[in-house]
Formats: structure tokens, sequence, C-alpha cells
């Protein structure tokens, strides 16, 4: 732990210390962070404490890591985890770091059909909307919420049918719109859920499951693979995001008092 936080004051000191690159910082991340506000509460602090410009594009999971394969982008901030470690093995990251978690919930209509209010175990929730045959959107975006969703039904045993189970291709906040639209169910970061939620007729009806646990990790991108991509800056986001100072910025981050996400970067 103390050389962590070590190397984090270094590396700190060095870009606070007036250097402000010209390339700015590319960094892709979930859909989730940004629809939840996090990423524009946290920009400010970041580029004003080191110098750097923040660019940050929204997209999937799988997107993200898509372009960081393509070195298109500088460092990931994203919630999946093996296929991160699959990332970093092959050669395309470097320096993955857990910075928080959250956990994925259940929402749907009030009515809620399937009788999944109250249920704590994810599997039983899906068997219930599958046996009803009640709608369910899916997200379909090969996001980490979609990779989630996925390992789920695979778990269940299961196979949803195209006559209920619309797959739209699209983000958090869309897909949380569409189902309030169709009075359907879904299953939500809790992040962007608490963002949405006033707007939204929707309501929490499952969650608590060891299984909807949802953990975030910061990876940069292989400077010896791509020597192009801002490695420094990529570096000085990760030691920010996961410095004291940062972590105290995620955890006091919060809708009408609610935390979205919880900072572990410190325990790890």
């Amino acid at each position: 732990m103390i050389h962590k936080l070590c190397l984090v004051a270094v590396i700190l000191n060095i870009f606070s210390a007036g250097t402000n690159l010209a390339e700015p910082v590319r960094l892709a991340t979930t859909t989730s962070t940004d629809n939840s506000g996090l990423i524009k509460a946290l920009l400010p602090h970041f580029e004003k404490k080191t110098g750097n410009e923040l660019h940050v594009i929204s997209t999937g999971t799988g997107q993200a890591l898509r372009m960081g394969q393509d070195g298109n982008v500088d460092v990931l901030l994203v919630h999946e985890p093996e296929a991160e470690k699959r990332f970093v093995e092959e050669g395309y990251g470097v320096n993955r770091r857990a910075v928080m978690f959250n956990d994925f919930v259940f929402v749907g209509p009030e009515s809620d059909p399937a009788g999944i209010f109250g249920e704590q175990d994810a599997i039983n929730t899906l068997k219930k909307i599958f046996i009803g045959k009640h709608i369910f959107i899916s997200r379909g975006d090969d996001s980490g919420t979609h990779k989630k969703e996925l390992f789920l039904w695979e778990k269940a045993e299961l196979i949803p049918h195209k006559s209920w189970y619309r797959e739209v291709g699209l983000g958090m906040g869309r897909v949380l719109q569409i189902a309030d639209e169709l009075d359907a169910y879904t299953i939500s970061d809790r992040g962007t859920w608490l963002a949405l939620k006033s707007k939204l007729s929707l309501k929490i009806l499952a969650e608590g499951d060891i299984n909807l646990h949802n953990p975030y990790n910061i990876i940069a991108v292989n400077p010896a693979r791509f020597p192009d991509i801002n490695y420094l800056g990529a570096m000085s986001l990760i030691a920010w995001i996961t410095s004291v100072e940062g972590q105290e910025k995620i955890g006091k981050y919060r809708i009408n008092n609610q935390i979205l996400f919880t900072p572990n970067a410190l325990n790890n």
C-alpha cells in the first residue's frame, strides 16, 4: 500500500508542477459513468490538478476495449473483469487498477406482472420473467452490462425468446427510457438508475445478489504496442483517480444523498 501511494504521489507531483501536455488524454469509458454524471463531476478536478485536458468517449465496455486494441484511445475505465484481463494478457493494456464498484439492479413496472419484487436471487428473477414471457429490454451492445446479463441467462440455463426479449443495441440511459415506455423489465447499473429514476416510472424490483456486483477498473493502453499514445497522460489519470483525492471525489458524488459508486482503489 505504501509503495502504491508513493507512486501516485510522484506522478501527481510531476503533473501538478506546471506540465501541460499539448496532446489531450483520450479516455474511453462506459455509458454508466457518463450517464450517471460521475465523469462530468470528476473531470474539472483532474484537469485542474494535472493541467491535462481530458477527452471522454462514452461507449460500451466491449467497444471501449476494441478502441484500446486499435490504439485509438490512451486509457480505459470499464467494468467487465474477464474481458479486461484478456486485454492485458494479450498485451494491449498495462497498469490495470481497481477504481470503484456499484451493483446491478432489476427494474420494471410498478405493477410487476412477473412478481419479482423483493427477489434477491438474480437467477430466480430471470426465471420468473422467462416463465411469464414478460418483455425484457437488453442493451445488446457488448457492454459490461450486456455481458453481465448474458452471463446470468447462461447461469440460469435459459435462452430468452425474441417474441418478448428485445435487443436494442443502445446505452443504458436509452434502454431505461425504452423499458419505461413499454412497461418492460431490464437490468441496469445502480449509478445510471439513480441518475435517471426521477424521469422514469420504473421501480427497482430485485437486487442484492452477489452475482450483481459491478467492479470498475482503469487500464492504460500499452505504449510498447502503440508508441504514439499519450501514455504519460494516461498514467496521470490513473494516478489521480486512484489517489486519496480522486477516491474521495468518487465517494462524495451523490444524487439525492445516495452514493452511486463506492471507491476501492486504496483497498487493492
